[in-house]
């Protein structure tokens, strides 16, 4: 279902689901950290994106989780080998600086870039459904706990922080900052 207000549609997803993938000029796997794991704990989130020579961004996966710190070093590096990434980028904001220590002890060749949230969610999410509505982004496959999240989650409702669209908007802004776009989604 879609609720009134949410940045996506299915029409959105559905429309540019691709099953094939072209190939890709860059991999990130972006990180939106949890702080603890418990039963009331939020997701890691940990959304790998990939961008090609035409600037159509694809999502590859969906590795979100509850995890303790190594377990979330353990699946990022699993996510940046399955998809060969060229980048891990960590929101630092509440906690996540610990994400580069613990990616060193797993695997210390994972190059490693944070990123600072100046802005809220709904503000950073907004250019990506832009995105989406003109066709530039991809899901390779389906990934149905991140639709779902995509297509219930509308800012400033008071709604369960969206750790996987967090991490899936950070990919993409990452990727972004290649064509010049930064001050779009950073500021």
């Amino acid at each position: 279902t879609e609720i009134e207000g949410a940045l996506w549609t299915w029409e959105m997803i559905e429309k540019y689901r691709v099953n094939e993938l072209p190939e890709l000029v860059r991999v990130a796997i972006p990180v939106d950290p949890a702080v603890t794991k418990n039963d009331e704990s939020d997701e890691t989130g940990i959304i790998p994106v990939g961008k090609d020579v035409n600037g159509h961004f694809y999502i590859l996966g969906d590795y979100t989780g509850k995890y303790t710190p190594e377990q979330t070093a353990r699946r990022i590096n699993q996510s940046f080998d399955d998809h060969r990434a060229d980048m891990v980028v960590g929101e630092a904001n509440n906690g996540g600086d610990y994400i580069e220590t613990v990616i060193r002890l797993v695997n210390g060749r994972m190059p490693y870039t944070s990123v600072h949230a100046s802005r809220d969610k709904a503000s950073r999410a907004e250019p990506i459904a832009l995105l989406y509505s003109q066709g530039r982004v991809h899901h390779v496959g389906r990934w149905s706990k991140l639709e779902d999240e995509m297509t219930t989650w509308a800012p400033n409702t008071g709604a369960k922080s969206p750790n996987r669209i967090d991490s899936l908007v950070w990919g993409i802004t990452y990727l972004l900052e290649g064509e010049g776009n930064s001050d779009l989604l950073y500021a």
